[in-house]
């Protein structure tokens, strides 16, 4: 069966088969034999999630349009994207960038805002839930605290610490959060150990290539992180964007869907590979995240509703006009 999530932007193809281009637009024919034609002018980025085969005029057209894909491998591993040239190409942008992250001040100034941020949205999940028949008073006035210290640390290393010591602290309130028989003892992965870990993953790796996606809109340089040391196979910039979002955008799905009883433990399965999502399952998951996505909220700066998605653009150029013009670097802490 061809099993497609498809909303304004985001188009998430999961059944096995090949991507191809016929004349103006993407062709999936699975190996069932079924047939569907994508319209490439309204996908803003494609997620592959089965085991698709594709060709170079497939990634052509993909590029002559702007739209990166991002490729999920077996049990829905993320694998790694295909970035199409960019429209906003600036050797001046990657410049400042580079030099933003061989000052030793700047960096710790950039990576203490997004961790700060990161802190702050943890922190307001507790506070919601708090107030919801949770007892998270101590774990809520440590996380306070935390993000305090964040500001007073002296080196990017000691601040990591500092951000792990907050998320295990948040992480520890997960079961309190969560109905049963979903709960969380510790954070494991690769491979994930139980159900609450396999959704934490999943969705983390959804938030990365919202980021991905995001950054490459801008001409920052995605592999120039600040909190993350630069890597050869990941786009650490990504990674410290997602770390605000987390919070806000992976967690509060994970514990509606959890809570909601959207989920159940059926769509999951577990082997010597760890716990993971069925089919059914990331179905459930993203038709979930993709509306949270497109969610709006008022926001106060601009005077306006914005997206989820729009909060996470909005970040990378609050951060690039930081980098080029020193304009303050406004991270987003949950206001709503």
């Amino acid at each position: 069966m061809l099993a497609l999530i498809m909303t304004k932007d985001n188009h998430h193809v999961f059944s096995d088969g090949e991507l191809s281009r016929s004349e103006d637009t993407l062709r999936i024919d699975t190996f069932d034999g079924e047939m569907k034609h994508l319209p490439v002018e309204s996908i803003d980025t494609l997620y592959l999630h089965g085991q698709i085969d594709f060709n170079t005029r497939a990634l052509g057209l993909l590029n002559d349009h702007g739209v990166p894909a991002h490729v999920f491998g077996w049990k829905d591993y993320y694998k790694g994207s295909y970035l199409p040239k960019r429209s906003h190409i600036s050797g001046n942008t990657i410049v400042e960038q580079v030099r933003a992250y061989d000052d030793p001040d700047r960096r710790l100034m950039i990576a203490q805002s997004m961790i700060k941020a990161s802190i702050h949205n943890m922190r307001a999940n507790l506070v919601y839930y708090n107030a919801r028949d949770c007892s998270f008073d101590a774990e809520i006035d440590r996380l306070k605290s935390l993000k305090s210290e964040a500001s007073t640390v002296d080196s990017v290393d000691t601040l990591r610490g500092t951000e792990a010591t907050a998320r295990k602290t948040y992480y520890s309130c997960f079961s309190d959060i969560l109905r049963k028989p979903f709960s969380l003892d510790r954070r494991e992965y690769n491979p994930p150990t139980n159900e609450t870990n396999a959704l934490i993953s999943f969705l983390n790796s959804m938030v990365y290539t919202a980021c991905v996606s995001a950054i490459r809109k801008t001409a920052l340089d995605p592999t120039v992180g600040f909190m993350h040391e630069p890597g050869e196979r990941r786009f650490t910039l990504s990674l410290d964007i997602a770390d605000i979002y987390k919070p806000i955008l992976a967690d509060r799905v994970l514990f509606r869907l959890v809570n909601r009883q959207q989920i159940s433990p059926d769509e999951f399965e577990s082997d010597l590979d760890g716990c993971l999502l069925t089919e059914d399952g990331r179905l459930t998951v993203l038709k979930e995240y993709e509306e949270t996505l497109d969610r709006t909220v008022e926001h106060p700066r601009l005077n306006r509703k914005v997206s989820y998605k729009t909060l996470i653009q909005t970040d990378v150029y609050s951060l690039k006009k930081h980098i080029l013009t020193g304009e303050p670097y406004r991270p987003t802490e949950r206001w709503w």
